[in-house]
């Protein structure tokens, strides 16, 4: 069954941990060995796996891709975030994760983010588990 999440962000770029939610959907999915399979059906928000012990990761990576994607290039796309666009296709829309004994199988301090490049805004998310 596909569960489809709605996430708030806050801020024009963010990276919010959805660990725990992800892993409730799994719970509840009843699956015990298979496949979490996550997408995020936007052009300018991402989904991606990095450290979640210390905030500092998640705002040294933001910081580094707003440096490196500047908002002040002489971008073509009319609406302005650009910037997001380049940001979203970096990370990724999707990511598919192992699912053992019920669990998300992740690294010591490893979590998953929602990245949100344009924001604020109201999005979704859309999480497949499947036994396998």
């Amino acid at each position: 069954m596909l569960q489809t999440l709605t996430v708030k962000t806050n801020t024009r770029t963010e990276l919010l941990d959805l660990t725990s939610q992800i892993q409730e959907v799994v719970r509840q999915s009843g699956v015990s060995e298979g496949l979490c399979h996550i997408f995020v059906p936007h052009t300018t928000a991402a989904v991606t796996i990095n450290e979640n012990a210390d905030p500092a990761v998640k705002a040294d990576i933001l910081m580094v891709l707003n440096k490196i994607i500047s908002e002040q290039e002489p971008y073509r796309h009319q609406e302005g975030n650009s910037p997001a666009h380049i940001k979203t296709s970096l990370m990724g829309p999707q990511i598919t994760l192992f699912v053992s004994k019920g669990r998300l199988v992740l690294g010591t301090w490893q979590g998953l983010f929602f990245c949100e490049f344009d924001g604020p805004r109201s999005r979704r998310l859309h999480v497949k588990v499947v036994e396998g």
